[in-house]
């Protein structure tokens, strides 16, 4: 029988630390902790923690461990990680929400000082800087420039964050990307915590506001991203509530051949995975496969969890793991500590253990063979020796004038090594530079139309690159480094080269990227290429010397040598030895000096001016930082009725983030560059969106900007149009918005599968929410969005099986009513309107809501309204 007092804890033999024993609990249960997989052990400890500490009942404590034992996992879990993890983009609009309740409470006479982090928050500024020069030696100085005079005002106040709050460290600009200063720098196996006297260990764990959090998962770091509206009230110590999730076993078998790359898995992993189905899924990873793999391979295939849909995406710890955090620099001492406390919890993964998983996968790795995904999803796998024939079938589509031009369609525009996901990858960085020097010896060169950069992920890749002397030839065929950030892969691409935009638009064609990202959506990388495709960095300056999309590199020659041979991949694909030697020169003191301190970036940060206050001082004039609006009225829903509504956008399958809330460059004649040019910004300085969203006025004109959005109600104009009703004006969809906000008209959005996908970003559902949509109607909603929809008070409807905008006939101009039944989980919500001829007609939709808090936060009009009432006095 449990005792009053009974706690499930033990102390390490050969340390003086206690943990929360999941053993211990298990034991007492009757279970064997080695049939659950390792990330839910994870979870596990997490909620022996909280019972320990008296933050859990036995009863509920019980009732969630019999949850992780049934098929069908049911029920919600308390859960509150060690830190957060935050990027500028998703951390501005978090600040500027922080800053504002903390004025709102003082003016209400509460206590402010409560509104202020209490778990360690780590904002990495690496947004913001973009490819305005590229292909040059100073390309990196003069982006660094233009970032620093954009960006004052928003640095301004991360610095007074910096220098008056808690429990938050910046990494000023320059210093990499989130994901990679993560894994490199940032992550511990265990922490050490003081509890009640005692020193405790925890498993490190961390929740960002970027949904490629998950890179972390790679190392045996439980983590995943959620909205920056979540994160708020986890900062200000507020668990949140996970659903107890489902599972899917990922049996790596095999190993990868030669010609195939760890990029080439994670394309092939990620359509295999959207086509099993592991949507709000944990996906786990064992097998002889996976033993083979290096923590920079795992890597790559966790951070494309969000492209898969799976919230993490987890590999056990193992010797590979420890040996990591060893050749990573970090202390001998504390990994012995990590390796004895994982072996105690039955956390160290071990071959011989029977899982069971809710469903299972095998993968392969000698059948991956090299591949590109595109041309705008990432889960849209190609073989390379297709691609040449699935371009041709997008041409077929192509209205083609037959003009003769510089450029065709097919020629690739962009070219762009980018991001963590592959550029933390020594043996992808080092592969890519052994090409770029046999390319460049063979007189190679990249055709002049083709716009090259480079942006790793942190000084750790330009420390060995330069050491083995690969960055002179990334030079010579201008992959110059143009910066410290996540640039193309974000957005950040910049305009093409000179000259080449104006052709593209007078002809009206269809040109191409390529790059090493993540993600490729409509209109993402750059507003006038259609069609990009996610590669290996190797494959980016292969892809880049052609100088079109339309070639299968298996068999045609990229390029004629100075001697006038014809060259083929295989004549400058890297082989093993060559890297693998290089691979042996990265030792220690490469990632120690990376993260010295030791560049002029951290003395640039220092200069920018910060005042000492209690409360933060908004500047008038700033175009980038605004008080937001959020707290200063309600939007509360006081009865179960919806009336009168009407549908400002109906939508197709697969709307992404980036078609809610662009975060690329600001178009002049949009209602945001409109904006900014009556408060005399010049064009030049508009900046991305991405950088503005510390300013609520142009978040909400940007919303449904994305040039490719395709809105049904208007299907002869592309981009973010919409027609008024009932007078039938078309009109940006800001505008309309902001009339039928006038008439206080509610708005819907109706949308098919996949809603949401893409970036985490909070100002997808925050500008809907000011555009006055009280309710999204979808087939299917994917996990970040619909979380960031609730929180701002936004229902998420789900249509039944059958039915949908396109089956109902919905055109636009109805009138719609929607009656809650009880507000209640998945409860039916019936929709009235009547058509064109006046005939009344009614359908169902199911709100897709899981648990009575959310309905409860999203009823009271989201949880930045909860915050402000549980602050005041």
């Amino acid at each position: 029988m449990l005792t009053k007092n009974k706690k499930f804890t033990q102390k390490l033999r050969s340390y003086d630390y206690y943990y929360h024993s999941i053993v211990d609990c298990c034991n007492y249960l009757g279970i064997d902790v080695n049939e659950f997989p390792y990330s839910i052990r994870m979870l596990l400890e997490s909620q022996v923690r909280l019972f320990n500490e008296g933050r859990l009942t036995y009863t509920d404590l019980k009732n969630i461990i019999s949850s992780f034992r049934t098929e069908n996992k049911k029920g919600f879990m308390k859960y509150y990680p060690d830190r957060i993890i935050v990027q500028d983009y998703t951390g501005i609009p978090m600040l500027t929400d922080l800053m504002a309740l903390r004025e709102k409470v003082a003016k209400e006479n509460g206590d402010y000082s409560k509104v202020s982090p209490i778990l360690q928050t780590d904002i990495v500024v690496d947004h913001a800087i973009q490819v305005e020069s590229a292909g040059k030696m100073y390309s990196f100085k003069y982006n660094t420039d233009r970032e620093y005079e954009q960006n004052i005002e928003r640095y301004k106040l991360l610095k007074w964050v910096e220098n008056n709050l808690d429990n938050v460290t910046i990494f000023p600009p320059g210093s990499g990307i989130i994901h990679q200063i993560n894994l490199e720098y940032l992550a511990s196996l265990v922490r050490k915590k003081n509890y009640k006297g005692q020193k405790y260990l925890i498993p490190d764990s961390v929740i960002g506001t970027d949904s490629h959090t998950t890179m972390i998962n790679s190392v045996g770091t439980l983590g995943w991203g959620t909205g920056g509206i979540e994160v708020e009230s986890l900062m200000l110590g507020k668990e949140i509530s996970i659903p107890v999730p489902q599972v899917i076993g990922i049996e790596l078998i095999g190993e990868l051949k030669y010609g195939a790359t760890i990029t080439d898995l994670a394309l092939t992993l990620t359509n295999k995975l959207r086509e099993h189905g592991v949507v709000n899924c944990f996906v786990e990873f064992y097998g002889d496969g996976m033993e083979k793999l290096t923590i920079a391979e795992r890597a790559t295939i966790s951070n494309m969890a969000p492209e898969y849909g799976a919230t993490c995406a987890y590999f056990p710890v193992d010797d590979e793991t420890i040996n990591y955090f060893n050749d990573t620099g970090r202390k001998e001492a504390d990994l012995n500590i990590a390796r004895e406390y994982f072996e105690n919890q039955k956390l160290f993964y071990d071959r011989n253990n029977s899982i069971s998983y809710a469903s299972k996968l095998v993968i392969n790795l000698s059948e991956i063979s090299p591949c590109v995904a595109g041309p705008a999803r990432p889960q849209d796998k190609i073989e390379l020796e297709n691609l040449k024939l699935s371009f041709e079938k997008i041409k077929k589509k192509i209205k083609n004038n037959n003009k003769e031009t510089e450029i065709k369609d097919g020629n690739i525009l962009l070219a762009a090594i980018t991001s963590c996901t592959n550029t933390s990858n020594p043996t992808m960085m080092i592969s890519a530079g052994l090409l770029a020097k046999r390319a460049y010896e063979l007189g190679l060169e990249v055709p002049k139309y083709v716009k090259t950069s480079f942006s790793p992920g942190s000084r750790t890749v330009t420390e060995y690159l330069t050491q083995n002397g690969l960055n002179i030839y990334l030079d010579k065929l201008g992959f110059n480094v143009t910066g410290f950030g996540c640039m193309t892969c974000s957005g950040s691409s910049g305009s093409l080269k000179e000259g080449y935009e104006e052709l593209i638009l007078e002809n009206d064609l269809t040109v191409t990227s390529i790059l090493s990202g993540n993600r490729n959506f409509e209109g993402r990388i750059h507003p006038l290429i259609k069609a990009n495709y996610l590669a290996s960095p190797p494959l980016v300056i292969a892809f880049a010397l052609a100088g079109r999309i339309d070639i299968n590199l298996l068999e045609e020659h990229i390029g004629i040598s100075k001697d006038n041979k014809k060259i083929y991949l295989k004549d400058i694909w890297p082989k093993k030895e060559e890297v693998d030697a290089i691979l042996k020169t990265i030792s220690k003191e490469t990632y120690k000096q990376a993260y010295s301190g030791n560049y002029d970036y951290h003395v640039r940060w220092s200069q920018v001016p910060f005042a000492k206050s209690e409360l933060f001082e908004w500047e008038n004039d700033s175009t980038y930082i605004k008080k937001p609006p959020f707290f200063e009225s309600s939007n509360e829903m006081l009865t179960n009725k919806i009336k009168g509504a009407r549908a400002l956008i109906i939508l197709g399958d697969s709307i992404t983030t980036d078609h809610i809330s662009p975060g690329g460059r600001i178009g002049l004649n949009s209602p945001a560059g409109q904006y900014l040019k009556k408060l005399n910004v010049s064009p030049k300085n508009f900046n991305t969106y991405g950088a503005r969203r510390g300013n609520h006025e142009v978040m909400i004109r940007g919303a449904f900007g994305n040039v490719h959005l395709n809105n049904k109600i208007v299907p002869e104009k592309k981009g973010g149009y919409t027609y008024y009703f009932p007078d039938e004006e078309l009109l940006t969809i800001y505008d309309a918005a902001i009339k039928y906000k006038k008439e206080d008209t509610p708005l819907l959005i109706f949308a098919g599968k996949e809603y949401g996908g893409g970036s985490s970003r909070d100002w997808a559902a925050k500008a809907t929410s000011l555009l006055g949509v009280k309710a999204v109607i979808a087939k299917s909603f994917e996990r970040i969005h619909k979380n960031n929809l609730i929180q701002m008070g936004v229902w998420p409807l789900r249509f039944e099986d059958a039915e949908d905008a396109e089956i109902l006939a919905l055109n636009g101009n109805e009138e719609f009513n929607l009656i809650f039944e009880n507000f209640e989980p998945h409860s039916n919500v019936t929709i009235q309107y009547r058509d064109n001829n006046g005939i009344k007609h009614e359908f169902t939709v199911i709100l897709d809501i899981d648990e009575y808090e959310q309905i409860k936060s999203c009823k009271s009009g989201g949880i930045l309204n909860q915050l402000k009432v549980n602050f005041r006095k």
